[in-house]
């Protein structure tokens, strides 16, 4: 896939206590364990278990899953992700430099490569189909091309998912859980937390003390695609931070505002504006007629953004740096 819109249509459009959650090591679905024998299973967020002898160590993850087992100790065997994975920033923390990578745009994974890892266990995403959060198991999961190639996956190791979908703090908890049925360091999730809240309370602070309105878009050669805030996890974990989205059409379509590049003056509302980066940037806005003029562009108000790992120490540090930016922008 060569878009965030293309690959995302795919599949939108045809705090527990830590404690509480090593103590019983549940998954998604109330339903992880190991018996005494060491058997191990797992129930992920489309409601299907996973049972294997003993808890899988060697874990394939697509990149937006595999930030989140980084963050809490967990190394994946190999890794693959919708662009290249060597300039994600979200790696930056972590030394990857050893770590087979497997695919680099959308759907295209040398499943070759990845078999050669002897992964225990893959872990993909799935969008729910609707606002209703209805999940389309019949259907590819997220990261993988069709379901033909989920078959071959699944050939390789039993593939997990995460609900990325609905509230934004259920898909940190469902990523924390699946984090520690595989072993996830308690205190690396401990202290993630703690600085997710922290850090929470500061994105609020600063949402109040600003009170600017942020558009979280992606553009392309076909227009501009708004972010509906209550349908992406992100903006809807932030807005329930106080954070100000743009937000024109709360019914209607699912997941995206869509404006043609005619019609694009419709959504320009935004004190700020946060752009996808795997779209059009600044130079390729001030480019377009008929988006060239609006205010965050002019004010030089527009940001760079790459949605952030749903886990309690990526969020930390993405809640920090829109924090920053809501204190240095103003009303326009």
């Amino acid at each position: 896939m060569k878009t965030l819109a293309r690959s995302t249509a795919l599949l939108l459009i045809p705090i527990l206590a830590v404690s509480a959650l090593a103590a019983c090591s549940t998954g998604a679905g109330d339903d992880s364990s190991a018996n005494a024998e060491g058997a191990w299973s797992y129930t992920d967020d489309t409601g299907r278990t996973v049972t294997l002898d003993e808890q899988p160590e060697r874990i394939a993850a697509y990149s937006d899953y595999a930030v989140g087992l980084l963050s809490t100790g967990i190394d994946p065997v190999a890794l693959f992700g919708r662009f290249d994975v060597d300039t994600d920033a979200r790696f930056d923390d972590y030394d990857i430099s050893e770590t087979p990578i497997v695919g680099n745009s959308y759907g295209e994974i040398d499943l070759e490569a990845l078999a050669e890892t002897a992964p225990e266990l893959i872990v993909v995403g799935i969008y729910p189909i609707d606002r209703e959060g209805t999940l389309d198991t019949e259907g590819a999961y997220y990261g993988v091309a069709d379901v033909e190639q989920q078959e071959q996956l699944e050939k390789i190791a039993p593939v997990v998912a995460i609900k990325v979908g609905g509230k934004g703090i259920d898909v940190v908890e469902s990523m924390t859980n699946l984090a520690l049925a595989l072993g996830a360091s308690e205190k690396l999730v401990e202290e993630g937390k703690a600085e997710y809240e922290i850090a929470a309370a500061d994105l609020t602070a600063a949402a109040e003390e600003s009170g600017v309105e942020v558009t979280y878009l992606y553009a392309d050669p076909d227009g501009v695609y708004v972010t509906k805030t209550l349908d992406e996890p992100e903006t809807e974990l932030y807005s329930e931070l106080g954070v100000n989205f743009t937000s024109l059409k709360t019914d209607g379509d699912f997941y995206w505002d869509i404006y043609s590049w005619e019609n694009a003056e419709q959504m320009m509302t935004g004190d700020v504006l946060l752009v996808n980066n795997e779209g059009f940037q600044k130079d390729d806005l001030l480019d377009q007629p008929t988006f060239a003029s609006h205010p965050a562009l002019v004010a030089g108000q527009i940001h760079t953004w790459n949605s952030a790992a749903l886990d309690y120490a990526s969020q930390a540090v993405h809640m920090g740096q829109l924090a920053k930016i809501l204190r240095e922008s103003k009303q326009l």
